[in-house]
């Protein structure tokens, strides 16, 4: 457990220090460096092999995960279309997408959806989350428990950003709106997280939760611009 419990808790640092103290300087490029500082390290104290390490983390039988995962991105991307077109209808949904980070991102759109978010958000957490502490989960508990604690600490990562989304929209974070807002960005987050990994275990490989983290972020993005715009 003391892997488990390390990892965590220096996850949960490195969020507090990346939004609310580095902020978006080298987003991409930082985040890339630590999933291969996470895959070494992995490797190095963890696993025998390059094979063993690979296998635990989940970056093998990528056909079988690209399949799990394009049938995610195409369940997400129909669910997002659906929000988008009763955004007028819907208040709760069209007060989902009118998240103030998304005209920060329209004229970056191509670059934050196709390199950013893949890159320097799902890749990093899928490997983070779903991958290394994960995989160290597993070695000292059962699936269940250890899909229940990666889920919570991702669940728990989620506050810092969600306190920045705050910031942006508005909305003080200690004000009740505020903490209402943390809390279900934790519940939501954390339940995204039981999904992830269940992706993760059913598929045996980390690429079917990356891509469906893939479609969850960029997708909704896109949704929100787009509505945004309509407005």
């Amino acid at each position: 457990m003391l892997a488990v419990t390390l990892l965590s808790g220096l996850l949960l640092v490195w969020s507090a220090i990346a939004d609310l103290v580095i902020g978006e300087t080298l987003y991409t490029s930082r985040n890339l460096l630590l999933t291969v500082l996470l895959i070494v390290g992995w490797r190095r104290y963890r696993a025998s092999s390059w094979n063993q390490a690979a296998d635990e983390i989940g970056l093998v039988r990528l056909s079988r995960g690209l399949r799990w995962g394009a049938g995610a991105f195409v369940v997400i991307g129909a669910a997002l279309t659906i929000g988008v077109l009763l955004a007028d209808r819907v208040t709760p949904i069209a007060t989902l997408l009118a998240d103030e980070r998304a005209a920060r991102f329209a004229d970056d759109l191509l670059f934050v959806t196709l390199v950013r978010i893949p890159l320097g958000t799902a890749v990093f957490e899928e490997v983070a989350f779903r991958g290394v502490l994960l995989a160290a989960g597993f070695r000292v508990l059962s699936t269940w428990r250890a899909v229940t604690v990666s889920s919570l600490v991702f669940g728990l990562w989620h506050i810092p950003p969600t306190m920045v989304a705050l910031w942006i929209n508005g909305v003080s974070a200690t004000s009740l709106e505020g903490l209402s807002t943390i809390v279900g960005a934790v519940i939501v987050t954390t339940i995204a997280g039981y999904g992830f990994a269940w992706l993760r275990v059913a598929s045996g490989s980390l690429l079917a939760p990356i891509l469906a983290h893939c479609a969850t972020n960029s997708l909704a993005l896109i949704a929100a611009v787009y509505v945004q715009d309509l407005a």
